[in-house]
């Protein structure tokens, strides 16, 4: 599970990334460069992956 959660929030940081650069139009040449709407959804899902890597971190361990 904790694997799990790594990758999809890494798959989401990685694809927000590109979605926030195209949004600003660092990242060129697609029907997402210069809209607005990109940059909120990259970092929306940049912010996801982030928690979920966060989650995974703290899931297994026990409270001694």
């Amino acid at each position: 599970m904790r694997i799990g959660l790594r990758i999809v929030g890494a798959f989401l940081i990685l694809a927000g990334g590109v979605w926030f650069l195209q949004g600003i139009s660092v990242l060129p040449g697609s029907f997402m460069s210069g809209q607005i709407e990109w940059v909120l959804y990259g970092a929306s899902a940049a912010a996801v992956g982030i928690g979920l890597i966060v989650r995974s971190n703290r899931g297994g361990r026990s409270r001694a």
